[in-house]
């Protein structure tokens, strides 16, 4: 493994550990064997280092994500994949407070919110990618419109999640949310 392989691998064990805030340019370079002249020969900065590391953590957790789902989405359990989502963010919480970490930041760095959108459009492409695949009847546009509504869905349950667990809706509320959400469109729908 080159260095900056190393550094990445090392980034993400420093998000596991340390979080997004917290980690500095010595605790990457303890945890990747490397030294500092590495991290601006390969990244140019600690922090587009830390925003890659993140970014590649959870892309791999959104692909487990999905992967764990995959059999109760195919079947049409779609309180049980989501309920298996919640239940899934025990594992990765250090990542998820890391990932929140990040988009605090988004203000005061256009770098880093210019890194995120990017990954935004590149899960939500993803995302659309797989939900047509799930559900091939589905036009492009609106496997992109239901990939954007459960993205926002899963980052407002991370949150809720981190704050407090025990209020955190189960995949059953989830879904009776969303079919009352329905019938009131369909009742606005109708009244057009």
């Amino acid at each position: 493994m080159g260095h900056r392989e190393a550094l990445l691998e090392g980034a993400k064990r420093c998000l596991y550990d340390k979080g997004y805030a917290r980690t500095t340019a010595r605790d990457l370079v303890a945890a990747s064997g490397t030294n500092l002249g590495s991290i601006g020969y390969h990244y140019g900065t600690k922090e587009a280092l830390l925003d890659a590391a993140l970014l590649s953590a959870v892309s791999e957790m959104n692909a487990a994500l999905l992967q764990h789902t995959q059999d109760e989405h195919a079947r049409g359990a779609f309180p049980a994949a989501w309920q298996r989502i919640i239940d899934t963010f025990a594992e990765y919480r250090p990542l998820l407070i890391a990932q929140v970490e990040a988009w605090a930041q988004v203000e005061r760095s256009p770098e880093l919110r210019e890194r995120l959108a990017a990954f935004q459009t590149e899960e939500l492409a993803r995302g659309s990618e797989h939900a047509r695949t799930l559900h091939p009847a589905l036009d492009e546009p609106t496997a992109r419109a239901v990939t954007a509504v459960t993205n926002i869905l899963a980052d407002g349950l991370v949150v809720q999640w981190l704050i407090d667990p025990d209020t955190t809706p189960t995949g059953a509320d989830i879904a009776t949310g969303l079919r009352a959400l329905a019938d009131v469109l369909d009742e606005n729908d109708e009244r057009d």
